[in-house]
């Protein structure tokens, strides 16, 4: 596995995928997604960053516009949206990239406010897309792809 981080930049052409999720608010979902992917032949693009520069007014401009390219030279999309925040921004996502022909992986906590949303979309959208409960299942979904 390799791992690139924002603001890091990619720019190889390895199988890769993004970890959209919730990043403010949330457990770091992320690294326990990157623990249990470390054994596989994947780059997992992180958005979520160790020292992210809050006073730093210019900082906000250049996360977005890293999520927005490496959403796009992703190989596929994990989704996660953990029960404490709604993540109004990968809902954002979500729904830009869902309707897109690329890989989509989707994983929602059982205790997530608006899981009948993710569910209703999914079905109406891509209804043989799967959607799995725990970080666990998210992870064997794309083992399976990789």
């Amino acid at each position: 596995m390799k791992y690139v981080e924002a603001p890091a930049i990619y720019m190889g052409n390895e199988k890769s995928i993004f970890l959209a999720g919730g990043i403010t608010n949330c457990p770091d979902w992320q690294s326990e997604l990157t623990d249990l992917l470390q054994n596989e032949e994947i780059v997992l693009l992180n958005p979520r960053r160790r020292n992210f520069p809050i006073n730093d007014p210019s900082a906000a401009r250049e996360q977005i516009i890293w999520e927005f390219n490496h959403l796009e030279k992703a190989d596929g999309i994990s989704f996660w949206f953990p029960k404490e925040t709604l993540c109004p921004i990968t809902l954002f996502e979500y729904g830009k990239w869902f309707a897109r022909d690329k890989p989509v992986f989707i994983g929602v906590h059982p205790d997530y406010k608006r899981i009948e949303d993710i569910e209703i979309q999914t079905e109406l959208e891509k209804p043989e897309v799967n959607i799995v409960h725990d970080l666990d299942s998210l992870a064997s979904q794309i083992k399976s792809w990789i």
